[in-house]
């Protein structure tokens, strides 16, 4: 959305370093992808990756500051919202839900069994391992639940 310093934007690095395709136009978003929403209902789950698989996921890369603008409108795709997380990141470090878009990126991939991909995406940042360390526990605990009351279970034990 090209709403932040593009020195800052860890989007426009995993572009850079041609980890992830860019999409400049929402209509751009496959009507099947996996979009990163955090107004979305359904939360993202394990069982999310074959879907995954086949038709991507879309991080949308927005300020904080505008987040409740750029999701208010119905965007293409399967939204998914994260479950509740610890951002990693130095302007946000520690607050819950705030995560920069390679958080929530990574955080997705690690849920639905993309382990590695996530690690290698989070290893171009200084911060990325810290941002795996704060949530190691939460993570893992999503990694490994069957349905949403699962989730919602485990979300509450760690907040």
């Amino acid at each position: 959305m090209r709403q932040d310093d593009p020195r800052k934007c860890t989007s426009a690095k995993l572009v850079r370093f041609r980890l992830a395709g860019p999409l400049y136009r929402l209509r751009q978003i496959p009507r099947s992808a996996l979009v990163l929403d955090p107004m979305a209902e359904s939360v993202l789950l394990p069982s999310d990756r074959t879907l995954a698989q086949r038709s991507g996921v879309v991080a949308v890369d927005c300020s904080w500051e505008r987040v409740q603008e750029v999701f208010s409108v119905k965007l293409p795709g399967r939204g998914r919202r994260l479950p509740k997380l610890l951002a990693g990141n130095p302007v946000n470090y520690g607050a819950a839900h705030k995560l920069s878009s390679i958080e929530a990126l990574a955080a997705a991939l690690f849920i639905m069994g993309f382990r590695e991909r996530a690690k290698q995406l989070l290893s171009l940042f200084k911060w990325g391992e810290g941002f795996l360390a704060l949530n190691s526990e939460p993570l893992e605990a999503y990694s490994k639940v069957s349905g949403p009351e699962d989730l919602f279970r485990a979300e509450a034990d760690f907040f």
